[in-house]
């Protein structure tokens, strides 16, 4: 239950309690002691929801990072192996060539 919905309900029980003339003094502070509680706990889900969201903003960030620099890799890799290929042929007719001779 979001926290506006628990204000109106704890309002709503209030103004009906008031209003049927048989609400104490006691039980209007209980209700108001539980309103503020809900207030509280509210506040704090909030806050903790805010700072997931945070460090989820955080992670994905992380993780755009190490997926660019696994991108970097592998083109390195890529290349790397293009040059061993190249290299593999050069000595392959080298190879064929002296074998000719």
């Amino acid at each position: 239950m979001n926290m506006k919905t628990a204000l109106r309900a704890g309002v709503m029980a209030l103004a009906v309690s008031v209003a049927a003339g048989c609400a104490t003094s006691n039980q209007i502070n209980e209700l108001s002691a539980r309103l503020d509680r809900v207030a509280a706990d509210a506040s704090a889900a909030k806050s903790a929801a805010d700072a997931a969201s945070a460090a989820s903003s955080d992670a994905k960030q992380t993780a755009s990072s190490a997926q660019s620099t696994a991108n970097q890799a592998l083109n390195a890799a890529n290349q790397a192996q293009s040059c061993c290929d190249a290299t593999n042929e050069k000595i392959d007719r080298a190879f064929k060539g002296s074998m000719r001779k």
